[in-house]
């Protein structure tokens, strides 16, 4: 089913089935709006499927389900395969950051009539398009005695919502003549929080009124947002998009959408031959540098705990189990836009409808940075996807000299495996909301549901 429009071979009962599972995208979409509550609401879906904690597990057998987490920001779900892992597994990875604004540690100041927040963007937003839109907060603020306090304002419908404001065109003649780049500033990216001064009149009356209220409502005090990690992000919840329903519009869909599939493709999957794996991290928008990130130590850790609990551990069990196994980076691409075609080739482009999208390679400058997939690897998965009459196509990120990006890919075939990177094509991607079709949606969730139940060994 290579590059053909995948709504086509839909009858109204496996219409139902997609439609359905998209329902359940768009819930995950809508509630996990930072990487700490899509952590929160995996762990739900997994312990709603059978799977427990490793601390619950002395040893491990074949068809245990597992999950491990990392800071409340990394979680790996295993399902016991029959063949040892030194063989290899198989393993489904996508990260959970989005682009968006964080708060700076100390954001709270007074000008002329509001109290304002002051942040720091994360990822490589476009400024202007966070200016005049309704924005939430997110995170955790914790305490010097260690109390854990949960930020949550502006998704509910009685909720306040939050705000950059805009210069009005009336004045902005100015403005509107520097490049999109230098339109909006990232110091200028502040948040409209409050206007209400204290009764007293007294200096910074409005911070103070505010101090109130995040006292009164939170138990919090200035000095705690030093301790803090609070997250802006659009507010409000993935819709239906088109007359038709048949795309949603949802902020974080890179890469949350491959994040929501290949945790559901391994669940449904259930036991395979190999050991399968969906493996969701932080920080890809920023390196994934860290202790949460791709780049660190910790999925190579976990695969050392699961093999002691399964056998007698060595690293060089360690090592077969890393080079032998095979790995679909989760991770969107580049959807064609017909508003923008000119930064497109055509006959390399992935697009809406057309099923899950395959990047041989990424990267850009002559694919610096990127990681250049086996063909052989490309052939079992083709081979894979076709068995199964899974949609799928290929793709490039844009034009030779215009395009460009990363994954994770690199990082896991640092570690000598087989690695391709497969996601769903995005519009809009990296804006505050962005655009996907639930056909690719649904065509992903087989995609890797096939992978997980049938990659092998490769000579």
């Amino acid at each position: 089913m290579y590059n053909k429009n995948a709504w086509e071979k839909y009858d109204q009962d496996s219409l139902n089935d997609l439609m359905k599972f998209n329902e359940g995208y768009k819930e995950f979409l809508s509630y996990g709006k930072t990487e700490r509550l899509c952590i929160k609401k995996a762990i739900d879906i997994l312990n709603e499927n059978g799977f427990k904690d490793i601390k619950a597990f002395k040893n491990l057998k074949k068809g245990d389900k597992v999950y491990i987490t990392n800071r409340e920001k990394n979680i790996c779900a295993f399902i016991i395969g029959e063949e040892p892992m030194e063989k290899g597994i198989n393993i489904l990875g996508a990260h959970i950051d989005s682009p968006r604004l964080d708060l700076k540690q100390n954001p709270l100041y007074e000008k002329k009539g509001f109290t304002l927040l002051d942040t720091h963007y994360y990822g490589g937003i476009v400024k202007y398009q966070w200016v005049s839109i309704p924005l939430a907060l997110h995170g955790v603020i914790y305490k010097e005695n260690g109390e854990e306090i949960i930020v949550n304002i502006g998704e509910k419908d009685d909720d306040p919502v939050f705000v950059i404001s805009d210069l009005l065109p009336h004045l902005a003649a100015e403005k509107n003549a520097k490049p999109a780049l230098k339109v909006i500033e990232g110091e200028g990216l502040d948040i409209t929080f409050s206007s209400i001064p204290l009764k007293n009149n007294e200096k910074n009356a409005l911070k103070e009124n505010v101090l109130k209220i995040l006292k009164d409502n939170l138990n919090i005090d200035e000095e705690d947002f030093v301790s803090a990690e609070i997250e802006v992000t659009p507010a409000g919840k993935a819709r239906d998009l088109g007359i038709d329903r048949s795309l949603v519009l949802g902020y974080g869909q890179d890469d949350r959408i491959c994040a929501y599939t290949s945790l559901m493709a391994i669940i449904d999957a259930g036991q395979s031959k190999y050991t399968t794996c969906a493996f969701l991290v932080d920080k890809e928008e920023i390196g994934s540098v860290g202790a949460t990130g791709a780049q660190s130590d910790w999925f190579e850790n976990v695969l050392a705990e699961l093999i002691s609990k399964l056998e007698n551990y060595s690293d060089l069990k360690l090592k077969s189990c890393l080079s032998k196994s095979r790995m679909l980076s989760s991770d969107v691409s580049a959807g064609y836009d017909p508003l923008y075609p000119s930064v497109f080739e055509e006959k390399n482009a992935a697009y809406a409808g057309s099923g899950i999208v395959f990047n041989k390679y990424t990267g850009a400058r002559g694919k610096s940075g990127c990681n250049d997939a086996d063909p052989k690897f490309l052939a079992q998965v083709r081979s894979i996807m076709n068995k199964n009459n899974v949609n799928y196509q290929t793709a490039e990120l844009g034009k030779v000299d215009i395009g460009g990006g990363g994954t994770i890919a690199y990082i896991l075939a640092n570690k000598n495996m087989y690695v391709l990177d497969a996601g769903v094509p995005i519009l809009s991607m990296h804006a505050p909301w962005e655009i996907a079709s639930k056909v690719d949606v649904y065509e992903a969730y087989k995609a890797y549901m096939a992978f997980a139940k049938e990659a092998k060994e490769i000579d």
